[in-house]
This record gives C-alpha cells, structure tokens and sequence, in this order.
C-alpha cells in the first residue's frame, strides 16, 4: 500500500513539471500539422469523392434534392463539409495519439530514472523490439478477451467491470514492461509480476476509470455541435496528460518494486562496485619472495 500511495503521489505531482505539460501538449501540436496538410492537399477531392458517396444512396439522394428544390443549396455543401470533419477527426486523433504515445512513454520513464532511479543498474531483459512484439500480442489478447466478453456488457453491474479490467490488465502488462525493459533482467520481471500483480491491475484499472474523462468530452462535443471544434482538442489534451499520469504512475511503481527487490538480495548497485581482497592474517602463512638476482 505504501509503493501504491507514494507511486501515485509522485505520478500526480510529476504532470505539474513543464516537461510533462509539454509533452502533453504534442498531441494537439501533431494533430494540427495533420489537419493543416491533409487539408491542403486532400479536401478537395475527399469533398468529391464523399458527395459522390452521398448521392449514391437513394435516402440521401432524395434529402439533397429536397434541400435544393426548397433554395439550401449551400446548406447541401455545409452538410457534406460536416460529413468529412466529423469522419476523419477520429482517424487525424488516433494517429496524433499513437504517435505521441510511442515517443511520451521513453521520456517518462528517462524522466524518472534520472530524478529518482539512476544508481539502479541495467540489465536490458529486452529489446524495443521484443516491446514492440509484447505490446502487440497482449493488446491482440485484450481484443480477444473484449470478444469473448461481449455477452457480459449486457449485464449492468459487469459492464462497469469487465471492460475496465480487462483495459486495466492491458495497460499494465504493456506500460510495466516498457518501463522495466531497460533496468530489469526477465527474471527479475516475472518476479515483480508475481509479486505485485493484484497492484498493478488495480492501477491499471483506476487509469482506466480516469480515461474515460475525455469520452464524456466527446460525447458534450457531439451533443453540442458548436462547441466541437473547442471541446475536441480540450479532449485530446486530456487523454494525453491521462496517458502522461498512466505511465509515470506505473514508471515510478514497478522501478519502486525493482529496487526494493534488489534491496532484498542485496544487489543494489550504487555505482561501479570493485572486490576488494582481503589482507591477510599474521597466522596464514605467507609465500616467500624469489631472491633478487
């Protein structure tokens, strides 16, 4: 309980840093870069390509026609404007994130390491490519699991449960991993996760309650259409700094754990450790010097 408190403590008190703020923030920053370019050279023909689409289909086709016969025709261009914002923000927001998340999670866990962890030794029990191949087969595995467990979420009291623990299990496996990949042997890893697994799933439980912040800031958005282009953007700051706690609160939690481990089996390495050899005692005997020549 105390590693939980004090891991929380210092994952809250870490997103104040302007470091962290900043990295909050690229989300945003990637997304407009994103809006701005496919804008310029797509909106056009994606414009086209989606009025076309429209008036493919016999219910719209009719709607355009009314909406013409009655003088709104520039209401049947707005339409098909909002058709293509609100189709691709999504997709423009999912890569902003995946993206940023691929780079804000190695800057968090640099970011403890140095303040708190740097006398911790490294024992590289894996490669970004082995943390790429775990983040891949376990978010394969949470899929799956979310499949199987669909006929549950029609239940009221597990739909509050089953989702979030198995996006709370995701999270851990992934996040604890990349932040032991560097500082943990494999064998030092599993044992964490022996040792620690019922706090690590409730962390990874609690951020997931947390990241459902930002889905309520979608759904105002949807609701209150003239506020989208404000309230999609606060939503995307939001999920950042949510993914920014996530993390440092899982950075600071299992290298915490490695270090009381390490602790445990006296192998704390404060720096460059070098055998000294022991003197010997009056009683040994000592071996004779060769004679000089």
């Amino acid at each position: 309980m105390r590693l939980f408190l004090d891991s929380f403590w210092r994952a809250l008190a870490y997103c104040l840093m302007p470091r962290v703020m900043i990295l909050s923030l690229l989300p945003l920053a990637m997304l407009l870069v994103l809006s701005v370019s496919w804008g310029y050279f797509y909106w056009s023909p994606t414009q086209d390509w989606v009025r076309d689409m429209l008036t493919s289909w016999q219910v719209m086709q009719s709607m355009m026609n009314w909406l013409q016969d009655n003088g709104a025709v520039e209401l049947q261009a707005v339409m098909v404007q909002l058709v293509v914002i609100f189709a691709i923000t999504p997709v423009l927001v999912v890569v902003s994130l995946l993206a940023v998340s691929l780079m804000m999670t190695p800057a968090l866990v640099d970011l403890v390491v140095h303040r708190r962890f740097a006398h911790l030794a490294l024992k590289h029990g894996g490669t970004p490519f082995t943390s790429l191949m775990w983040t891949m087969g376990s978010t394969l595995a949470a899929l799956l699991a979310m499949l199987i467990s669909l006929p549950l979420w029609a239940v009221p009291p597990l739909m509050f449960v089953v989702p979030p623990l198995i996006w709370g299990w995701l999270s851990y496996r992934v996040m604890v991993y990349d932040a032991l990949v560097s500082h943990a042997s494999r064998e030092e890893r599993i044992a964490l996760g022996r040792q620690h697994r019922g706090w690590l799933l409730l962390i990874g439980v609690l951020t997931g309650y947390l990241g459902a912040l930002p889905s309520l800031v979608w759904a105002s958005g949807a609701v209150f259409a003239a506020a989208f282009l404000l309230l999609v953007p606060l939503a995307i700051w939001i999920y950042a700094l949510v993914f920014a706690f996530t993390s440092l609160w899982f950075t600071h939690y299992s290298l915490g754990a490695l270090e009381a481990l390490r602790a445990q089996s006296d192998t704390v390495v404060m720096g460059a450790v070098v055998p000294v050899p022991a003197l010997a005692s009056d009683d040994e005997p000592h071996t004779p010097l060769p004679p000089l020549v």
